[in-house]
């Protein structure tokens, strides 16, 4: 990997920024802040299987970020040559939720807490920008990365008429924190979030946390890609400090 002061430099040139000022952070939350990927991909493989739509478990990690409406609509689109109504895709959504819930726990991404309270310890606004409107992991925030984030800070599918790879969540997130692109990192584990993001003008941090492989957030658009949540969280130290003294 290049080192951040060459990263920084590439990325400030290429966006003709005048300067990046990390004063937010909107972040990502499924694969991100939860190891909850594995639990999606199971319960919409179980609904497709219900529905008699083909698909296979691994696709899934590639619509991560999508809302779950825009979900069921690109598989029927692909399966039945047509586009979900409405009713389907909230009586669909309505299923793939139940059975996610039947599933057992998924617990906290290793490294997360201690990059968020990071965050958190040197006045970052943190903003969560989720494709996910599942109350059964959108409740258990507060439980879990207690003070990270604080309320009204959060985008969900609820909050925007175009889900990820759409800039739309990522815009939102800024407005809420109060920032402008340059001003603004992202993290995420997923590229179509990394495309969201980045097409939004945050400085975008990918990180592999599931079977897509780092190129492919590079090449949604990722300034710079760990290999886990851990890594992220023992390098972001330093990747601000090359920010502000760049």
């Amino acid at each position: 990997m290049k080192e951040f002061k060459t990263i920084l430099t590439d990325y400030i040139n290429r966006r003709r920024y005048q300067r990046l000022q990390p004063l937010a952070a909107l972040i990502d939350m499924d694969g991100t802040l939860y190891d909850s990927m594995g639990n999606h991909a199971e319960a919409w493989k179980r609904i497709c299987d219900e529905e008699g739509l083909t698909v296979t478990r691994d696709e899934f990690f590639m619509y991560e970020g999508m809302t779950g409406a825009q979900t069921i609509d690109l598989i029927m689109q692909r399966c039945r040559n047509r586009h979900a109504s409405s009713e389907e895709c909230e009586a669909l959504y309505r299923r793939k939720t139940e059975i996610f819930k039947e599933l057992p726990p998924v617990n906290p991404m290793a490294g997360a807490k201690a990059l968020t309270d990071l965050m958190k310890e040197v006045g970052m606004r943190r903003v969560l920008v989720t494709g996910s409107g599942q109350n059964s992991l959108l409740n258990r925030l507060e439980a879990d990365y207690p003070g990270v984030f604080l309320p009204g800070m959060r985008v969900t599918s609820r909050d925007v008429t175009h889900g990820k790879p759409h800039p739309e969540p990522y815009i939102r997130g800024m407005q809420l924190a109060g920032v402008t692109p340059s001003q603004a990192i992202a993290i995420e584990n997923a590229p179509l979030g990394v495309k969201s993001a980045a097409t939004a003008g945050a400085f975008t941090v990918g990180v592999v946390t599931g079977p897509v492989p780092r190129t492919d957030l590079e090449a949604a658009g990722a300034a710079v890609v760990f290999d886990s949540m851990e890594e992220c969280a023992e390098a972001f130290p330093q990747l601000l400090y090359e920010m502000l003294t760049l």
